[in-house]
């Protein structure tokens, strides 16, 4: 689960947006094969699913420390 992660974790905001796009039409394609019967390939949706959340949790972590940069900054402005 490591090493997973960790190929996240060395990606920018934009490689990490992009990825979330890629797996979104992946798990879209592997959930359509699977209703139509075309593909047996639970354990890759499955997969995809996971890696879709370690995304999304990546953006969020990033997106909450600039938060703070950002409130301290307007809260500068306000006291001049």
């Amino acid at each position: 689960m490591a090493r997973r992660s960790e190929k996240f974790n060395q990606m920018s905001a934009t490689e990490l947006e992009t990825q979330q796009q890629e797996l979104g039409e992946q798990i879209f394609r592997l959930r359509f094969q699977l209703t139509t019967g075309q593909s047996e390939g639970l354990k890759r949706l499955r997969e995809a699913r996971k890696e879709l959340a370690r995304v999304k949790t990546l953006l969020r972590q990033q997106e909450l420390k600039r938060e703070p940069q950002q409130e301290v900054k307007q809260e500068l402005r306000k006291s001049k």
